[in-house]
């Protein structure tokens, strides 16, 4: 179990009670997951919801790695003879890693420097004599340091000032009120690299003569002039008043006592002046910078966090025969026809615009596919010739009606030439699986955009440029989280799907798919005790969030977790009602006096979730699909105006203004300052993902390919 102080220190973070931690941590080294702990653990944890759940998770771990970090660094100072009681308790008491490195830099083993050069000469001594401030007869005191190794005053001075400088560097309480100033009140400033590629730079000339305080500075503007200097096209630097470290220095050095001779003070100033110039400014600067480029990590991956949310969430049209095409010029339209499960039952390639022209072939194909297969709904890639292909498959008419969506292509090219896809249609070419994609993504965005990078899904900001394992983590985590909260399919999930449930994970996934194969469907969850290495920990972690249609117990099919089933017999016995009966009754569920069944294991929390989830079982939380209409005005760049008002959906959300697709190759955009007639800070408050918006086209920038626009409704 973690210590105490950070269980404390986590619950101030996060504003929670001390116990509601310690329950998570205990939960969490028992095994448990996440989603399982938010949903089925609620009593536990004083209901703490899955953000608060993974927040002290995050913590948590961060303190594991802290703590070894610590076990490492008082072996390391005990070996050297130095670690003292007082040492010791500052160390153990830190809670920030960057406090620890502090504590830790006078110990930490170094190269040679001019300090370590002036300590083999003998100088340590006069340094520390110089440090206390009182030294009598001061020019006697530094001759009595010449000798064979020191040839004169001004050597013996110079290295002492050396030692001094280095060991101010080194201070604890200097380095973090110095860098608490350089955070609060440092600019970052960049200019042009020398030597850069001019036209290579380009891309940064907003940068070529910027400043900016560090404070104010936003996520994207530090990722792009990191990235400037990373490319070797700006020089980047922290600029600050540099009167105020000097002071920050001399009061943390002299601490209101003065010095016992002018000479000496001299002395003193140089090495503080010193200390700073060629040791503490450098230093502190590239830490700035570090701490910007961590908050400007945090607020990119929570952005693109908040947009995978959005998009793995989007509104399903569910399980509905769908004919899909990637849509080409050249090359042709690649078409593909899927039953309600997404299986590919035929595919094929039309022509209908230039150079073929192979209008009418393409009529009777389209036509006798959707006669033949049944198809109810078309889904569309929405890359080149989208619009060409929408409009030519909307004059067609059919004996039965079909709606027509446009769906985002992004991430389908890189899907349709992974392992993954490889796996799934070994016999089908790069173009078909491309199809199958885009028309399964139609039919269930969750279950099929789990099997793609979610960095090539088009969203987010800067996303190379942050953290990748900081990244990973979070998406990981929002995968999980729409997973479960929706809920899976047990007989007809993949095994991609399977493998981010609860507990679960890729080898158990592919258990349960053999299961599934050699054994026919599951009848009951119980059965998944009987697949390869699931054991019982598994299944309780797993277990709520798979569900049977058509199951014997109609609860297998809710997310009433198997622990609870006596339970809910108990509710239905009380209403006199068989379970079966009691299942989606609102009238009798309302009647159910849930006090009563109040005990030490489960408390109102949990009943009221399980009253929910009686009334509606299984229901999928996300919301019904749309068809948006492109104007028929616009169809490349050229055709779009300033003043323009157009439909669009919103593909893509960053903290500096919104994209939109307004039915041409290239998205708008929406600046955070005309989203909303008040100012804003952040565009999730006015708009989400897939949302569909009306906006006035304010610019058009042809050669450049950009599109500024303001959100009308």
């Amino acid at each position: 179990m973690l210590e105490k102080l950070y269980i404390n220190t986590i619950a101030g973070r996060l504003d929670v009670k001390d116990w509601q931690v310690e329950h998570c941590i205990e939960l969490f080294e028992e095994g448990a997951t996440v989603p399982f702990i938010s949903r089925y653990r609620k009593e536990r944890t004083g209901a703490l919801d899955e953000v608060q759940v993974a927040e002290i998770r995050f913590h948590y771990q961060k303190f594991l790695e802290l703590d070894k970090r610590k076990t490492a660094v008082l072996a390391s100072i005990e070996e050297q003879g130095k670690l003292d009681p007082q040492l010791e308790k500052a160390i153990k008491q830190a809670v920030e890693l960057q406090t620890l490195e502090d504590l830790y830099l006078p110990y930490r083993p170094k190269r040679r420097t001019r300090a370590s050069m002036a300590k083999e000469k003998g100088l340590e001594p006069l340094a520390a004599k110089m440090m206390t401030l009182q030294v009598d007869r001061f020019s006697e005191y530094v001759k009595s340091f010449v000798n064979e190794k020191v040839k004169d005053v001004e050597e013996a001075l110079q290295g002492a000032k050396d030692i001094i400088a280095e060991n101010l560097a080194e201070r604890q309480e200097i380095r973090q009120e110095l860098r608490s100033f350089y955070v609060k009140s440092g600019r970052i400033c960049s200019k042009i690299a020398k030597g850069a590629d001019e036209e290579e730079a380009e891309k940064f000339q907003n940068y070529f003569d910027f400043s900016e305080d560090i404070s104010r500075m936003p996520a994207h503007r530090v990722l792009a002039v990191l990235r400037g200097a990373e490319e070797g096209c700006l020089s980047v630097k922290v600029s600050v008043d540099e009167t105020i470290p000097i002071k920050i220095i001399n009061r943390l050095f002299y601490k209101g006592q003065k010095c016992s001779s002018f000479q000496l003070y001299e002395q003193l100033e140089d090495a503080v002046g010193d200390a700073y110039k060629r040791l503490l400014h450098p230093s502190i600067e590239n830490e700035a910078v570090k701490i910007a480029k961590e908050r400007a990590d945090l607020e990119s991956v929570k952005v693109f966090g908040e947009n995978l949310r959005q998009l793995l969430l989007a509104p399903p049209v569910g399980q509905k025969r769908t004919l899909a095409i990637d849509p080409g010029f050249r090359t042709g339209c690649k078409v593909v026809c899927l039953d309600e499960q997404g299986a590919l039952l035929h595919n094929d390639t039309i022509y209908p615009h230039p150079p073929a022209n192979e209008k009418i072939m393409a009529m009777k194909k389209i036509s006798n596919m959707v006669e033949s297969y049944k198809i109810e709904v078309i889904a569309i890639g929405n890359g080149t010739a989208s619009r060409e292909t929408e409009a030519f498959i909307k004059r067609l008419s059919f004996p039965h009606a079909v709606k027509v969506y446009s769906v985002s292509e992004d991430g389908a090219s890189i899907y349709s030439a992974s392992p993954v896809a490889r796996e799934e249609f070994p016999q089908y070419d790069v173009t078909v699986r491309g199809a199958v994609s885009i028309g399964r993504r139609l039919m269930d965005p969750l279950a099929e955009l789990v099997k793609i990078d979610p960095k090539s899904l088009g969203i987010g900001q800067y996303q190379h440029d942050v953290d990748q394992s900081l990244l990973k983590e979070k998406l990981d985590d929002v995968v999980v989280s729409c997973v479960n909260s929706v809920g899976v399919n047990l007989n007809t999930a993949s095994k991609h799907l399977l493998s981010y449930i609860s507990g679960i994970g890729p080898a158990l996934a592919q258990n349960i798919v053999d299961y599934r194969t050699n054994n026919g469907a599951f009848t009951s969850r119980a059965q998944l005790l009987k697949v390869k290495r699931l054991g019982e920990k598994v299944y309780e972690q797993a277990a709520g969030f798979l569900r049977i249609p058509g199951a014997e117990n109609p609860l297998d099919n809710s997310a009433v977790h198997p622990e609870r089933y006596e339970l809910v017999s108990k509710m239905a016995a009380s209403v006199n009602l068989p379970l079966g009966e009691l299942v989606g009754n609102k009238e009798k569920i309302d009647s159910i006096d849930i006090s009563s069944f109040v005990d030490d294991q489960v408390g109102l929390p949990t009943l009221n979730d399980i009253i929910q989830e009686l009334a509606k079982p299984g229901r999928d939380p996300r919301s019904g699909i749309k068809v948006l209409e492109f104007s028929n005005e616009i169809h490349s760049i050229e055709d779009v105006k300033p003043g323009m008002e157009l439909p669009g959906i919103i593909t893509n959300i960053t903290n500096f203004g919104a994209f939109v697709d307004v039915g041409i190759k290239q998205n708008g955009l929406i600046h955070v300052s005309n989203m909303a007639d008040r100012f804003i800070s952040n565009p999730a408050e006015v708009v989400k993902l897939h949302q569909h918006v009306q906006v006035r086209v304010l610019e058009v920038d042809v050669k450049r390919n950009r599109i500024q626009l303001k959100l009308l409704k």
